[in-house]
């Protein structure tokens, strides 16, 4: 398949994380360390892309994983980074006649350019336009001849339809002040025409529906809830570390403005490909995620970021995928946080989406919140919203970790392992108990 690099995807998914993250250290069982984990040689509190070079995509079979002779594998979004659709729709019938239907939807959607091109022509047609009729009106009935023209309608009795016209610029001109009703009081219509009388009714009407019309269309493009996404802000990579002796998928949210937003909720959905038992290749399949905050469900109180948490379990179809399978899977994490803008009442939505790539197995995001007491208040920094920290992580799936340490939960954990190996150790060593445990090719002494 034909990739090409200069498209936005492509040009993000080049972004890769660096190697020093992802380069996996598997150690054996000597009774310090846990199988199947990664223990960071150094200690960083940031994570910081390094200086280098961006790979190319013809560069992207360089290695970048847990296992010798594994590539990461990138995959094209649907939904970019800063929120839009990455979806091109094309072969539709009557597309156009479709779009002028709903023509303000279409000028609301349109790009600033064209929906003042369209707010200038609409004045400036209906005014030429106009004064074409007025023009005709005074050509029809005599106003233009010269012996009818203003300096001489006095001397000559003459009665025109339209006060002090002498051309097509004076009709230009009365066409602008009756569709405005500006009011100079230079040029009025008489009782001499009724087509005149009718002419003008109809102008200001028509003036009063595309004025109310283009203004309406101005101010939506304004206070579109769109705008509102600029100031919500979801991490650029996720994490998977342990939380509560479970692995979890976690990313975070947070939310620039001071006015909240009401109701939210956040969703998030992984799109990859299956077959189904009759062999039918869904390529854009959908699952849905089960997200929880802080103990909470999706909706939250969103006054600070929130960290929104994925429970890796039996549910999930991260379930049976570990480290090294990140980096082979092809799927993306479409995530979507809505609500309602305190401000204006109006419903928003902002999207992000998270790749393969975009995974960072081992880590874990640093607390941002703290009490400022001088400010006697909560302060959030939001310098550290991206800020992660590298934790000791299991490398293996969740379905084996339930497998290994199935008959004693108390040690799932690194944590936990680690705090009852140092208890073991203080022992003395004629009761120190010593057993194995094999599944597979990890090996654990406890």
């Amino acid at each position: 398949m034909h990739v090409d690099p200069e498209s936005p995807a492509c040009r993000e998914e080049a972004q890769l994380l660096p190697d020093d993250w992802s380069k996996a250290k598997i150690v054996a069982a000597n009774g310090n360390l846990s199988p199947g984990v990664y223990y960071p040689t150094v200690t960083s509190k940031r994570f910081v892309v390094p200086q280098h070079p961006v790979p190319s995509v013809v560069d992207s079979k360089v290695s970048r994983s847990h296992r010798h002779g594994v590539t990461r594998r990138t995959r094209r979004r649907a939904i970019l980074k800063n929120g839009d659709c990455n979806i091109l729709k094309s072969k539709i019938s009557q597309r156009r006649l479709r779009f002028l239907q709903d023509m303000f939807t279409t000028l609301v959607d349109a790009q600033w350019r064209w929906t003042l091109l369209v707010f200038t022509l609409s004045f400036i047609l209906s005014w030429l336009g106009f004064a074409l009729i007025w023009w005709l009106i005074a050509f029809t009935h005599g106003d233009l001849e010269e012996n009818h023209l203003p300096p001489m309608q006095d001397s000559s009795g003459w009665n025109p339809c339209v006060l002090n016209i002498h051309d097509f610029t004076s009709c230009f001109l009365f066409s602008i002040e009756t569709q405005h009703t500006i009011g100079y009081g230079a040029r009025t219509t008489t009782e001499e025409c009724p087509e005149a009388i009718f002419i003008m009714c109809l102008q200001s009407i028509v003036g009063v529906m595309i004025q109310a019309f283009m203004v309406g269309i101005v101010f939506a493009k304004m206070t579109r809830p769109k705008h509102r996404t600029q100031t919500l802000l979801f991490s650029k990579y996720a994490v998977v570390c342990q939380r509560d002796s479970e692995l979890c998928l976690m990313f975070r949210v947070g939310d620039l403005r001071k006015s909240h937003i009401i109701g939210a909720c956040v969703r998030a959905q992984l799109i990859r490909s299956r077959t189904t038992k009759e062999g039918e290749l869904l390529s854009h399949y959908q699952t849905e995620l089960q997200l929880n905050a802080d103990g909470c469900d999706s909706n939250l109180f969103f006054i600070w970021p929130i960290t929104m948490v994925h429970r890796i379990n039996a549910e999930s179809p991260f379930y049976g995928i570990s480290a090294a399978d990140v980096l082979q899977e092809r799927f993306e994490i479409v995530v979507v946080l809505e609500g309602t803008i305190e401000s204006t009442g109006q419903t928003t939505q902002a999207r992000s989406s998270y790749t393969n790539s975009e995974i960072m197995w081992g880590h874990r995001f640093v607390p941002l919140v703290t009490y400022n007491r001088e400010r006697q208040g909560y302060e959030v920094d939001y310098s550290k919203f991206e800020e992660t920290t590298q934790v000791d992580t299991p490398l293996c799936s969740a379905k084996e970790l339930d497998e290994f340490y199935g008959t004693n939960p108390d040690h799932r954990s690194i944590e936990s392992g680690e705090h009852t190996q140092t208890k073991l150790q203080e022992r003395p060593p004629t009761t120190q108990p010593k057993a194995e445990h094999r599944d597979g090719d990890y090996t654990v002494t406890l």
